[in-house]
């Protein structure tokens, strides 16, 4: 039977990984040299590559991360306050693992967004469905899909997403309606997900940003008591930038 032949019903089948690797074996001098087991594996091996590639493609661009980040690059010599032990418990996943919530706050520019984002990321590398939105986008719209009828199919993303990531929290004015939609989300994942949220405002101060006393408490007895708590601080990245920036011209 042709090669050729082959790669074609390879394709046809979408094992996309393992028709590349016998198009690459075709063009090597020595491929004669490897059993036929050892061939067989290489072109296993390249097809559950590809389509762990392709899933992670699919999780990322479904996450919708604000900025193009990753653990790796994160910034320890700044002085902003982070702690290398829980910074290693974060990047290994198990907060999430354990449907524990993360809390990140600090002043603006200290890399809140960034670190979220990068944590966001090594859940989509390590296989977490995952998801970044603003509160005030949140907020808007669901506000929205309740006069289109796509309320609940929103919720129901929300409670099946691994880990849903809120930048924002506190800038947007809370409402009696926002109040009893964020509860609903929180509801829905409570020890079931986990919830990674962001804030330029202390936790102490949530019951005032909340507004509702009564709600206050539901929303933040769901949030905060799993949580682990990044408190960062020190002056905004971005000045340091820029002044780097300026110095180089």
């Amino acid at each position: 039977m042709l090669t050729h032949p082959i790669i074609d019903q390879l394709k046809s089948l979408r094992l996309t990984g393992m028709a590349l690797t016998l198009e690459e074996q075709i063009q090597m001098p020595d491929i004669e040299s490897l059993s036929f087991e050892e061939r067989l594996g290489l072109m296993v091996d390249r097809e559950a590559n590809y389509r762990e590639d392709r899933r992670l493609k699919t999780r990322l661009k479904k996450a919708k991360l604000k900025q193009n980040a990753c653990i790796e690059d994160i910034d320890f010599r700044h002085p902003r306050g982070l702690d290398k032990s829980l910074m290693s418990k974060l990047f290994s996943c198990d907060w999430i693992k354990n449907a524990n919530n993360l809390i990140i706050t600090g002043p603006t520019g200290t890399g809140k967004t960034y670190i979220a984002c990068a944590l966001a990321q090594k859940a989509c590398r390590e296989g977490y469905t995952t998801q970044y939105i603003r509160i005030p986008r949140i907020f808007h719209e669901l506000h929205i899909a309740k006069g289109d009828g796509r309320y609940g199919k929103i919720l129901k993303e929300y409670a099946k997403t691994k880990l849903l990531a809120f930048d924002d929290w506190g800038l947007a004015k809370m409402t009696d309606e926002s109040r009893r939609d964020l509860l609903e989300i929180l509801e829905d994942r409570n020890s079931l997900s986990s919830t990674l949220v962001t804030s330029q405002f202390p936790v102490d101060t949530w019951h005032e940003v909340i507004g509702d006393p009564t709600l206050a408490d539901a929303i933040l007895d769901r949030l905060v008591h799993s949580a682990y708590k990044l408190e960062l601080k020190g002056k905004s990245m971005r000045k340091k930038k820029s002044t780097l920036t300026k110095s180089e011209k």
